[in-house]
This record gives structure tokens, C-alpha cells and sequence, in this order.
């Protein structure tokens, strides 16, 4: 099938092809009518072969040759969608696979064409999306657009103008991360009710994520990316071009906001159905108990807690997420799923050797021999283990980082690199065996510091393999741990000798060193399981929205501005109502204040219990603050008011 591989070559934007194909001209409609021709006179006499040659051609001429842009050219576009929804629904013991698979690639080739309005292409994915479990050409159908959605949305992660065209409005949205959960679901169910052969045939096939998950990953990759990574354009200062990059973060933000809140949701449904076959199958007394609770874990893996939680919990903990408004629309579901989660974790952990030890221990035995009166069972109830209990959580930077050259070394090749691990009293750091220089002054320097200007710790540089120098520089290449006070240290290796002839490549290997925080290396290879380590990120993650709703908004400018004015003690005399639209304001009208009538500045102020009876008549006393002299000297030369005299009178 030549056509069917060029229409392949063509998916590739980097091919010559590509750019070839789309500087044809435009197919006339007479041409199109004619494979619609031949493709009709196909399907009456059952030619599979022909129809999908031309179903391939459907998919070329749609995706470069044709542009309905006459009436008569739009007739022959509903004349091709006809012939190709009439084979995508014909009974599945008249139409291979083959061929409905094609249909379906040339329908979406030409969704744009087939369906120019955005409503005919929002009905087209409701009915594949509502009716795909029905019937299995619409199902079909649904995976291909889904999956090349999802592809075009990847390619376009950073922003572009098509982003609205593979961004499907929350309808649609909805509609798929209700087959996901439902797809979640199932997925978990089978490892309670397939047979053992077939869970093992599970087991081989996860993670493989379906189209639905793949464009709910690609939708949630795609705005969080815009959200987190992309940062204003550092040239372009100006207030219009703030404000648009402050809009488009807060439509983000929204965006953001109701797709984690389905996603939530969903993962919160799915949590409670492991939760009940995690259950079941503790509880059940079939042969291969043990096989199917550690293959849970897997398998959970391949559900929407494996492809779309970490990746939003992760996210979540970045600076411009953690707002109040996330955090007061996410608590109470970020709540249900930690529950959820160290349950189901717990479970799972009963069936572990080291929870079964713990209870089988002597302390635990003693315990249960006597039975004590509750006064004395309250005395001697002790807490009891939870999901964590036997496990080892790794440390931060336990498994190192690695520094290396390039291998060999080249001539004037120059490193340098800085590894700061947050925390660290000091680092360790271990030499591969393998380093080599040609010459000892090709060499290594070590710096306790960010940059090169910090203090010197080594230097290492030279081979004993006979070539160059045949000499290394001090003590040579460290085979101990070198210890380097400080979490920062700097390498600078550079390579100033160029290479000999009869130089070997291992006599000029450079350097490679692994750098922990800890003198003995952790064994980090295993990890946390699944279920844990999502507990663990739920836990964190909600901790995190606690303390901002615990916070409250954030201090404004204005606020931070006027913080002298707001303590002042002149304020605290004013009288404030609350309007209609719930701003606060000064009482225009006078009314009896709760203040002394004298106010001593120097001592603290505090509202006295009972409120003053307003007295008769329009006038009252107000409460006076007693100014410092020297403020009533200032006020008195600017105002141009003399002070006071006071005369006695005279009787």
C-alpha cells in the first residue's frame, strides 16, 4: 500500500514530504466525486481491498488536498461523510477490523472538513463519547480523535492559537473523566474476578493508559505547564503586556481549579472501589491471595491514581497554586483522599511480614493474655501502627548526584559544576576508580563553595597508567570518601594538554563522583509503595492548604503601605458601618462612642464593657486624644493658631 505509507510520511511535520504535499493545489470536486464513485461501486460488490485504498485516500486528500469552500464542494463533502459513517456502523460480521480502523483515521484526518462549526464537532464527540460503549465502531472512532487530540495538544504544550481547538469545553471534559473513572474501576474489579491466568495476562499488559486517560493527561499537562514553566517575556515591560499575562494566568488558574476538582472527584471514586476489593480479597481464602494484593499496587498504577494524581499533587505545591482560592475549593476533597489512601495503605500493609511480626511480637502477646477491666484497658492502650510503620522513608539526595566529564576527556574541554543539597552539614563525596588525565596538570579542583572563589578543599589530576606524565598530582585520585564541610560544592576540571598520539582512552578518562549528603549510601532503590507514597503526597499537599487558610489573604499593598495609619490610635475612635455591597466605611451620621473621653497615649487602649447612652439633643462629646506638646506645637505653626490663653474670672 504505497498511498497508505505516504499518508504516513506526511504525519511527520520534519519530513521534506510534508512541505511538499501541502503546496498542492487544492483536489476539484469532480476528482473527490469520482473516488466517492469508485468507493460506492466498492461497498456494493464487497471489494475490501478497494475501499481501503480509498479509505486511504480519504485520509490524504482530506488532510491536504481539499477545501470546501463552494456549495457544490460541500455537498461532496457530506456525500463522503455519508459513505464513511455508513461503513463505520455497518455489523461488525460485514466489515473487518482493518477497514474500521481506517474509516475511522479518515474521519478524524478530516474532522475540520467534515464538521466546519465547532457545535457539529462538540455533537460528533458527545454521541462517540455517550454511545462508544454500545457500539464498537464509535468506540473505535473515540480513541482515534481522543489520541489525536491529545498528540496535537503535547506538540502544543507552550501555547499556540490552536489551543481551543484541542481543548474540549467542560461538557465534553466531563464526559470523558467519566469513562476514565468507570475505565479505573474495572481495571481494579478484574483483580478480584478474573481467573489466575488472566491476572497474570493483566499484569503484563499495565500501565497501558486508554485514549480517554491519555487526553485528560495531556489536557492537565498542558495547563499546568502554562502555569508553572512559562514566565513573562522579560523585554516587554509595559502595563498591557502585564495585564494580559495577568489574565491569561488567572483564566489558567480557573481552568486549573475545576479540572483538579474533577479530578479529584474521580480519583476519590476510584479510591473506594480499591478500598472494597482491597477488602474482599483479604478477606477471601482464594489460592492466590498474596499474588493478587502485591499485583493490586501495579495495576493501580495503570488507573487515573497512577497517571493523573502525582502529576496534580506535584503541581499543586508550586508558589503560584498555592492560593487561598485553591485551597478553600480543594480542603474538603484533599481530606477525604488522605483518608481514603492511608486507609487502603494500612490494609494492604497487614498482609506485609513486618506488620505480622510486629503483632506477633511478645509485647503484643502480653497484652492480649489477660482480659483487663476498661479503666485498665484505657491505662494500657497504646497506639496503634499505622501505614508507615516498617518502613523506611528515604531522605532527600539519598541516592546522590552524580558528577561526570565526558569520556575520554578532549582537548581544551572545560567543566565546571555546582551541587548544592539543602540541609547538608557536610558532603561526601566518591571517586570512580576509572579517573585518569593525561597530565597532572590536567586537573581537578574541588571548591567548599557555590563558585570557584570559595576556599579550595582538593585537587586531583594525572594517571599511573604510564602515559603523560606518568605521575599523579599529590596523593592521586581518591579511592576514600572526601569529605567537604558545607551542603554546597563546586568541580572545575580542565584539560589543558592536548592529547598524544599513543595516549589510550582510559589514560584520559576524566572524572566521575557521586555526592550524598550521608557517609553510607541508602539502598533508595525499592522505594515506597504506590499507596503510601500517595498518602504521604496527599498529606503534604493538604498540610500545605491548611496553613494557607490558616493564613488568610495575603497582605496588600495598600495595607502594607498605611500599617501606621491602621494602628493609630485616631482610627480606633472612628465609628464604622457596613453598606449594602459590604464595604466599610465611616458613620456619616453621629453616633455615641464607646470611648472614654480622654485617651492616654501612653497607655494601651482597650473598649470599655458598657456603650455610652447617646445624650439628648444634636451635640455630644467627642473623645479627645491627648497629643504629645510636641505634635500640638507642629499642628498650632501650620494651622497659624495661637494657643489658648486662660483668664480667671473675676467674681
Amino acid at each position: 500500500m504505497c498511498i497508505h505509507q505516504l499518508n504516513l510520511l506526511a504525519a511527520s511535520n520534519n519530513l521534506p514530504i510534508t512541505n511538499f504535499l501541502g503546496k498542492q493545489h487544492p483536489i476539484e470536486a469532480h476528482h473527490l466525486s469520482s473516488i466517492c464513485d469508485i468507493m460506492e461501486k466498492a461497498m456494493v460488490n464487497g471489494d475490501t481491498c478497494i475501499i481501503r485504498c480509498i479509505l486511504v485516500v480519504f485520509q490524504v486528500v482530506f488532510k491536504f488536498f481539499f477545501s470546501p469552500q463552494t456549495e457544490r464542494n460541500r455537498d461532496i463533502v457530506r456525500r463522503s461523510g455519508l459513505l464513511l459513517w455508513q461503513l463505520l456502523m455497518a455489523p461488525r460480521d460485514q466489515i473487518c477490523s482493518e477497514i474500521q480502523k481506517e474509516v475511522c483515521l479518515a474521519i478524524s484526518s478530516g474532522l475540520n472538513i467534515l464538521y466546519p462549526g465547532e457545535a457539529e464537532i462538540n455533537n460528533l464527540l458527545k454521541l462517540v463519547l455517550t454511545e462508544g460503549e454500545r457500539n464498537s465502531g464509535l468506540s473505535q472512532l473515540r480513541d482515534v480523535i481522543l489520541t489525536n487530540l491529545a498528540e496535537q495538544l503535547q506538540n502544543n504544550r507552550f501555547g499556540s492559537e490552536d489551543d481551543d481547538h484541542y481543548r474540549l469545553n467542560d461538557e465534553l471534559l466531563h464526559y470523558i473523566l467519566k469513562i476514565v473513572v468507570r475505565e479505573s474501576c474495572v481495571l481494579i474489579t478484574k483483580c478480584q474476578t478474573v481467573s489466575k491466568d488472566d491476572f497474570q495476562r493483566l499484569l503484563s499488559t499495565v500501565p497501558a493508559a486508554s485514549s480517554c486517560l491519555r487526553y485528560l493527561m495531556a489536557v492537565q499537562n498542558h495547563l499546568l505547564s502554562n502555569t508553572v514553566l512559562i514566565k513573562p517575556e522579560e523585554n516587554d515591560d509595559s502595563d498591557s503586556s502585564l495585564q494580559g499575562e495577568t489574565l491569561k494566568v488567572q483564566e489558567l488558574k480557573t481552568s486549573i481549579l475545576s479540572l483538579a476538582t474533577q479530578i479529584l472527584t474521580g480519583c476519590d471514586e476510584v479510591l473506594e472501589m480499591l478500598q472494597q476489593v482491597t477488602t474482599a480479597l483479604i478477606n477471601s481464602d482464594i489460592s492466590d491471595r498474596e499474588q493478587r494484593l502485591k499485583g493490586l499496587e501495579q495495576i493501580t498504577k495503570a488507573t487515573m491514581l497512577g497517571h493523573l494524581l502525582p502529576v496534580l499533587l506535584t503541581s499543586l505545591m508550586h508558589p503560584n497554586l498555592q492560593t487561598l482560592t485553591m485551597a478553600d475549593a480543594l480542603m474538603p476533597q484533599l481530606v477525604q483522599l488522605v483518608l481514603y489512601t492511608s486507609q487502603t495503605a494500612l490494609l494492604l500493609k497487614t498482609q506485609s511480614p513486618v506488620f505480622t511480626e510486629l503483632n506477633n511480637s511478645p509485647s503484643c502477646a502480653s497484652e492480649q493474655k489477660g482480659k483487663l477491666l476498661p479503666d485498665e484497658r484505657m491505662l494500657e492502650e497504646k497506639e496503634e501502627p499505622g501505614f508507615l510503620t516498617g518502613l523506611k522513608i528515604p531522605a532527600p539526595w539519598a541516592a546522590g548526584k552524580t558528577v561526570e566529564t565526558v569520556h575520554p576527556v578532549r582537548d581544551n574541554y572545560k567543566f565546571k559544576e555546582t551541587v548544592h543539597i539543602p540541609g547538608a552539614r557536610c558532603l561526601y563525596l566518591r571517586f570512580d576508580n576509572r579517573c585518569s588525565s593525561q597530565y597532572d596538570y590536567d586537573k581537578l579542583v574541588i571548591y567548599a563553595g557555590p563558585n570557584t572563589n570559595s576556599r579550595k578543599v582538593a585537587e586531583y589530576g594525572g594517571n599511573t597508567l604510564g602515559y603523560g606524565s606518568r605521575s599523579v598530582l599529590g596523593t592521586g585520585w581518591p579511592k576514600d570518601l572526601v569529605k567537604v564541610e558545607g551542603d554546597t560544592v563546586t568541580f572545575s576540571f580542565e584539560m589543558r594538554s592536548g592529547r598524544e598520539h599513543n595516549t589510550p582512552d582510559k589514560a584520559m578518562w576524566g572524572f566521575a563522583c557521586t555526592v550524598r549528603a550521608q557517609e553510607s549510601s541508602e539502598d533508595v532503590s525499592g522505594g515506597l509503595p504506590f499507596l503510601v507514597d500517595l498518602a504521604l503526597g496527599l498529606s503534604v499537599l493538604a498540610c500545605s492548604m491548611l496553613r494557607i487558610l490558616y493564613n488568610g489573604p495575603e497582605i496588600t499593598k495598600d495595607e502594607e503601605t498605611c500599617q501606621e495609619l491602621l494602628r493609630s490610635k485616631l482610627l480606633q475612635r472612628c465609628q464604622w458601618q457596613v453598606e449594602a455591597n459590604g464595604v466599610i466605611s465611616p458613620a456619616l451620621t453621629p453616633s455615641p462612642s464607646p470611648l472614654p473621653l480622654t485617651i492616654d497615649e501612653d497607655r494601651e487602649f482597650t473598649y470599655p464593657s458598657d456603650v455610652l447612652v447617646p445624650p439628648v439633643g444634636h451635640y455630644f462629646d467627642l473623645p479627645r486624644i491627648r497629643l504629645p506638646p510636641g505634635i500640638m506645637i507642629k499642628l498650632r505653626e501650620i494651622s497659624g493658631r495661637a494657643r489658648p490663653q486662660f483668664r480667671p474670672s473675676i467674681k
